[in-house]
């Protein structure tokens, strides 16, 4: 290995046990400086969200891989790979938010899912809980595997409503946050347990503002 790259290695493994460090501590736990930076550029990513602010993208991809390696560190390894797969469709969000068309060949507006379309989100969200659940117990050694699941897969559907600025996203994301809440607890992740309490009001405040801005055209 040039020295160079080994260099840098040491200084990734060094800075990665920094953020590991508790920054302070807070009802009994340590609050690391991973979770509090990841904490700060959700919060931030959220508030771009509920603007239609295509600069939340960026901020997801930043905040996930934080939060992918805070969540691989407690074993919640579906947790985890969700965040790996946040990354991947941000970019995708992003190139939606910029240059995506709606179904009438337009710029994409914040509108609506069909009755049917919402029936058939709701199918394959409750269809994937278990299927990831069985796959996490059986490969990984998680204490709460279905639990976890449920938040992975229904962040999914979040997540990919959120990229074509569909209204629906804020009510998945409402109940993504009180079950995340209780997962987290279990963990004794208070600060991430907080920051989701704050995501559930601003996934409603996010709601209604979406409601305003149907059918426009939005930066």
């Amino acid at each position: 290995m040039p020295n160079w790259m080994f260099a840098a290695l040491q200084a990734a493994v060094a800075l990665w046990a920094t953020l590991l460090a508790p920054a302070f501590t807070l009802w009994g736990s340590p609050f690391t400086w991973l979770e509090l930076l990841a904490c700060v550029l959700a919060i931030w990513m959220v508030a771009c969200n509920m603007r239609v602010n295509p600069l939340g993208w960026p901020l997801a991809i930043a905040s996930s891989l934080l939060y992918a390696g805070l969540f691989a560190e407690y074993k919640l390894y579906g947790e985890a790979s969700l965040q790996i797969f946040f990354v991947l469709v941000a970019g995708w969000g992003w190139w939606q938010w910029l240059s995506g068309r709606g179904e009438d060949g337009g710029a994409l507006r914040v509108h609506r899912l069909t009755g049917r379309q919402r029936a058939l989100a709701l199918l394959a969200t409750l269809l994937g809980w278990p299927l990831l659940g069985l796959l996490l117990r059986r490969f990984t050694d998680s204490d709460v595997p279905f639990w976890d699941a449920l938040p992975t897969i229904a962040s999914i559907t979040g997540q990919t409503l959120l990229g074509r600025k569909l209204i629906e996203n804020w009510p998945v994301w409402i109940a993504v946050n009180l079950v995340s809440m209780g997962l987290f607890a279990v963990k004794s992740l208070w600060l991430t347990v907080l920051l989701y309490a704050v995501f559930t009001v601003m996934a409603a405040a996010g709601w209604q503002a979406w409601r305003r801005l149907e059918g426009r055209v939005s930066a």
